[in-house]
């Protein structure tokens, strides 16, 4: 479990992006190239925080009602925690929440534009809407990667507890939630230590 979520955590796809040399006055600009990060997981474990919000929020309700109903050992046998219902509704709110909340951060028109403005192009694809669809096909791509990695991490401990009889009692937002500190704080350490031991071309 660790290992796929550095794994989807970690990973990226890089779009290279060139930009059109430009001559002003006596100088040239531009002739360079580089990349646009977009990562698997660009919304983190949002999705997940809204998923079993959502879906804990009937079984509050229920746990209202009194014990000897009927209706809350209906609930409890279908809906409850564990159970393949919650599992799969848990399942959508993921997918669900994944595509929405990614939409959100990463916007293919505004960033389409921002490049044409620059002078930039993607290698093999032209600038304007063409690029803007191109964006929009490999964000949907990897949400729906990144989604898969997140819906796998959170049924592994409920496939756990109910076929081999485990008593799994981490959740899968939990160890997202560790694993992403743990590796931020290491990339803020690097730094650093880079920062410490550069040394600048005046001490040279």
């Amino acid at each position: 479990i660790f290992f796929l979520i550095v794994f989807v955590d970690l990973a990226e796809r890089r779009i290279p992006v060139q930009y059109a040399k430009q001559v002003r006055g006596t100088k040239m600009y531009g002739g360079q190239s580089s990349v646009i990060p977009m990562k698997i997981t660009g919304s983190g474990v949002m999705p997940l925080i809204f998923a079993y919000a959502i879906v804990s929020f009937p079984s509050m309700i229920m746990s209202l009602v009194p014990s000897w109903s009927d209706e809350l050992t209906w609930w409890n046998n279908n809906f409850a925690n564990g159970t393949v219902w919650y599992i799969l509704v848990l399942c959508v709110l993921i997918f669900v929440f994944a595509f929405f909340y990614a939409q959100i951060q990463f916007n293919p028109e505004d960033v389409s534009r921002s490049i044409q403005q620059n002078g930039g192009f993607i290698p093999g694809i032209r600038p304007g809407k063409p690029t803007s669809d191109y964006l929009t096909r490999i964000l949907n791509y990897l949400i729906f990667i990144g989604a898969c990695g997140l819906t796998i991490v959170c049924v592994l401990p409920f496939f756990f507890n109910g076929v081999f009889g485990a008593s799994v009692s981490f959740g899968g937002t939990s160890l997202i939630i560790i694993v992403s500190v743990v590796l931020e704080t290491i990339k803020q350490i690097e730094s650093q230590m880079l920062v410490r031991n550069y040394k600048g071309f005046l001490n040279d």
